[in-house]
């Protein structure tokens, strides 16, 4: 038996996904740019997932805007912003545990001579709307942040931005990183008052190397601000080249597939509930996480004498558990978000996080459960 429990890292494509993909690939290979049957049957399926993917963010599909993933499409946010508003203010506010995609793009921004705010997470990660009026003042021309944190779960205060911008009277736009949060929660940009959001495929079961963009047609933001590719006009010039159709149809199937939310969020806050029960059961295991987190991420130390590296491998070698030290993206590196709440060297040492998707059950947490309570025995933590 196998259990996959890094579903914050990727996920199974789905069947429909697969099969998507494939029928792109073998049956409907044109370039959607050409103008005969095979091109244009190719464009009719990037429209349909342009649409389906709009109407699960309550936008209009002419707002959607394809690219290779996530971290493209943060970047583009990011510098398309900055660029846009340059002349009404310097300063950006974020925070201290956003995805690397976002922090290093602000650090970039930093050095061309905006100023950035990054707000700091208490020991559990949480981020108050206080915070963030107190940070957004007139001259913020951008407000950066996650809906769901990729590490711990925290649910941040993305609600609260949009009050944040008008009392204080900022012309800022908003951006809201939604990868760990599209397919989870419901998520409406109107409602959110967002500008820009992220959302990527192989998070929701969809094929790697692709995600998008949503950009608020009335934020009056062009191709000359967003633009860092040039050599054609797909994409509203916002990102040229020849799109992949394939991906992208497997984008819009896997997002048509999505299981109704109520319905996920209560099979996967059952399986949060009981692994927390079993890890609990775990001499001198610590939660870097509470329940008011994303029920789909749980964070925990593991009192061995076995950095988390070492951890992941010991779980995937001899016990068939996958899970992960944090964001993929940070290829082993400490973690940032764990660093930012203020947590020990010890605990960024031997931490882990276990994330759920829809495939997962009870029979897998068994599995995870047994191998760290080996494992510890094995590898007791030194006195």
């Amino acid at each position: 038996m196998t259990a996959y429990l890094d579903n914050s890292a990727t996920t199974k494509p789905c069947s429909d996904c697969i099969n998507a993909v494939a029928n792109m690939l073998e049956n409907n290979w044109g370039n959607p740019s050409s103008l005969h049957n095979l091109g244009i049957h190719a464009m009719k399926e990037i429209l349909l997932a342009r649409t389906q993917i709009a109407q699960s963010l309550g936008v209009n599909s002419e707002e959607i805007i394809f690219t290779s993933g996530g971290t493209e499409a943060n970047n583009l946010a990011l510098f398309g912003a900055a660029k846009a508003k340059k002349r009404q203010g310097k300063r950006i506010v974020t925070t201290a545990i956003e995805h690397e995609s976002v922090l290093q793009s602000a650090q970039q921004l930093e050095k061309e001579g905006f100023e950035v705010i990054y707000l700091k997470p208490d020991k559990q990660g949480n981020i108050t709307k206080e915070q963030l009026f107190d940070a957004v003042n007139s001259e913020t021309v951008l407000v950066s942040m996650m809906y769901i944190n990729n590490e711990v779960g925290t649910v941040m205060p993305v609600d609260s931005i949009k009050r944040a911008v008008k009392r204080s009277g900022a012309p800022a736009l908003i951006h809201i990183d939604c990868v760990q949060a599209y397919g989870k929660v419901n998520i409406n940009a109107k409602k959110l008052g967002a500008d820009m959001i992220t959302v990527s495929a192989h998070k929701i079961h969809g094929p790697k190397g692709i995600g998008a963009l949503y950009i608020n047609k009335d934020a009056n933001l062009t191709d000359q601000n967003f633009a860092r590719v040039f050599g054609g006009e797909q994409e509203k010039r916002l990102r040229p080249g020849t799109q992949s159709t394939p991906l992208i149809a497997g984008f819009g199937a896997a997002v048509k597939a999505l299981a109704p939310i109520a319905e996920q969020k209560q099979h996967i806050a059952e399986l949060n509930a009981y692994a927390r029960q079993q890890l609990k059961k775990i001499s001198g295991l610590k939660f870097n996480n509470n329940e008011h987190a994303s029920p789909y991420i749980i964070n925990i130390y593991i009192p061995t004498f076995m950095r988390s590296q070492t951890i992941l491998q010991e779980l995937s070698s001899n016990y068939n558990v996958y899970v992960s030290n944090g964001s993929a993206c940070a290829k082993g590196k400490k973690s940032h978000v764990l660093s930012a709440m203020g947590l020990d060297d010890e605990t960024l040492d031997k931490s882990i996080r276990i994330s759920f998707g829809r495939y997962n059950n009870k029979e897998e947490i068994d599995l995870l459960v047994n191998a760290l309570t080996d494992l510890i025995n094995k590898h007791p933590r030194s006195l």
